[in-house]
Formats: C-alpha cells, sequence, structure tokens
C-alpha cells in the first residue's frame, strides 16, 4: 500500500485530493485568489474520485464505499459505486438523482468530498450537468473498452474531459460560448494526451482509446501495444495522434488571450502542460510503451510562456 493509499484509506478526502499534485496540469496554483483555489480544489476532488472509481483505484479498506452506502462486499462493482455517487451528488442539488427524480433521501451529502462542493455549487450557482457528464463517462468506460473512429473518441471527450473546462470557466465566471468552444478544444487535446502517456496502463485495464481505424491504417494490432517498447508502427500511430492534439490545443490557444490577469496565467498552464506533455512524447521518439513520458519543469515553464505570449 503506498503512502497515498495509506492516506485515503484513514482519511479519504485528503488521500483524493493528494493526487493533484501529480496531474499533467496546475490544479488549483498558489498565484489565485483564495475563493477559487478552494472552489477548484472542491471541483478536483469530485472528478479525482470519480476516475477513480471507473478505474477501479480507490484505497483498500472499503471507506469510500462504506460514505456512499454501499456493501463491502459490493464496492468492487463500478457501475454500482458510480449510481451511488450521482445519488450523493443528488443531495447536493437538493436531492436531484441523474435520472431526475428525487430519492426522498434529503440532507447534506454523504461523503466528505461532496460536502466540501456544495458550498461551491451555491457560491458559483453550477448546473449539475458537467459534474452528470463525468460520471456518465466512467459508466462509459465499464462498458465501451474499443473506440472504432475518431469521432467516437471526440464523443468520449466531450463527457470525459470537457466538462472539466465548463467547470473551471464557471468557478471564475467568465464562460461565453466562444470561451467554451476553446475550452472544449485544449480539454479534448489534454485527454488525448493523456490516452498517449498511459496506453499500457490503460491495456492492463482492458481499454483502448486509439481509434481501431487509425491501427488499422498504420497496421498495428493490439498485441503490438503490449509490448515492452513500441515497433516502428506504434510510434507512427502515436506521432500521428499527438499531431491530432497539438492541432486542439493550438485551436483552444487563443482561449488564454481572452481573459486577464491571474486566470490567463492558469489558463496558460493547462496548454503549456499539453504542450509540454506532448514535447516529451516527441523527445521518447513516440515510445510510450514502457511508461508515461513526462516533461521536466524547465519545459512546462517554456511552455508557459509560449502560451503566454499568444505563440506557437
Amino acid at each position: 500500500m503506498t503512502v497515498t493509499d495509506t492516506a485515503h484509506a484513514v482519511d479519504p478526502e485528503r488521500g483524493t485530493l493528494a493526487k493533484a499534485a501529480d496531474e499533467n496540469f496546475p490544479v488549483a496554483p498558489f498565484f489565485l485568489p483564495r475563493d477559487w483555489r478552494t472552489d477548484l480544489m472542491a471541483v478536483y476532488g469530485f472528478a479525482r474520485l470519480v476516475d477513480d472509481i471507473g478505474d477501479g483505484d480507490l484505497a483498500p479498506g472499503g471507506a469510500d464505499a462504506r460514505l456512499l452506502g454501499v456493501p463491502e462486499e459490493h464496492a468492487d462493482d463500478r457501475l454500482l459505486m458510480l449510481d451511488a455517487f450521482e445519488e450523493d451528488l443528488g443531495r447536493v442539488f437538493d436531492g436531484s438523482t441523474g435520472s431526475n427524480r428525487s430519492t426522498g433521501s434529503g440532507g447534506p451529502p454523504h461523503h466528505p468530498l461532496l460536502r466540501r462542493l456544495a458550498p461551491t455549487v451555491r457560491r458559483r450557482s453550477m448546473s449539475p450537468a458537467p459534474f452528470r457528464g463525468l460520471i456518465a463517462a466512467n459508466r462509459q468506460d465499464q462498458l465501451v473498452a474499443r473506440y472504432e473512429t475518431y469521432d467516437d473518441l471526440l464523443a468520449y471527450c466531450e463527457l470525459s474531459a470537457n466538462p472539466v473546462g465548463h467547470l473551471v470557466l464557471a468557478v471564475t465566471g467568465t464562460a461565453t460560448p466562444e470561451r467554451i468552444r476553446r475550452s472544449d478544444a485544449i480539454c479534448t487535446a489534454l485527454q488525448i494526451v493523456e490516452h498517449l502517456q498511459d496506453v499500457a496502463e490503460d491495456l492492463g485495464r482492458d481499454r483502448i482509446y486509439l481509434p481501431a481505424e487509425d491501427m488499422k491504417r498504420f497496421h498495428v494490432q493490439e498485441t503490438d501495444l503490449a509490448a515492452p517498447t513500441a515497433n516502428a508502427s506504434v510510434r507512427a500511430l502515436i506521432a500521428y495522434e499527438a499531431g491530432r492534439a497539438r492541432d486542439l490545443l493550438s485551436e483552444g490557444a487563443p482561449l488564454v488571450g481572452s481573459v486577464h490577469g491571474r486566470l490567463r496565467l492558469l489558463l496558460a498552464g493547462f496548454v503549456a502542460g499539453g504542450r509540454a506533455a506532448l514535447r516529451a512524447i516527441a523527445a521518447a521518439d513516440h515510445d510510450v510503451l514502457p511508461g508515461p513520458p513526462k516533461p521536466g519543469k524547465i519545459q512546462l515553464l517554456r511552455e508557459a510562456g509560449v502560451a503566454l505570449r499568444g505563440e506557437g
């Protein structure tokens, strides 16, 4: 059991929030106003726990299941856990559940991460739709393990990634239709980058987020993705998908220049995180199979400067 797992088993809220340090992008950096940091961490805690439920990455001990009212013997049933989490989310939104029906079980949320989220939702007048989208994405992960086309993958990203940008814009009070469009491009790009970094890890979960039509085009078999290192065909495929992510980041990058002050720094960090990760993948000659290529801090800072200047 890792230190993070131990912390999670003892304190599920603290253990989940501690994972923010491992993300490709800044979650709630010190330079933001305190109320923004508070609300962004509340949103992050929700999103991180949903992903941990969907990936089966909850710490041993069943603390999260107990908090959500799931019997310990069913704690490994991810769909059941997601249903219970969505029901608890309903308590944040006055008892409305994912099916738009009241459960009749009012009162405050049971899970501490949702209790943390509740004041943020009230303060920022948030809609339940982005939160439910993230839950729906993780349900889809339990049912869909392969994506035939790039459009299929983009539709998944509309649930798994784009809601995060909507929530950030809601917290900062800066949402407009154009900013949401740019944000969607950035968030989808970041999701694709994460998929590229985690090809081997995802395959271990029997999931492949590389479109099947692209695998065929580059003559890549699923068995090629299980190798210790990538062959030439896999590298070419990863380079192709990385190019798509790079184009999406370029499409979304003007979002940075559309805002001012410290929010501009935050959004530049998102773009920089994606671009730096893509540079790390390229520096590894697009061989992502030994493990996720990670950028260094210097590269992140350079990319942040590029994003702030509106270049790239």
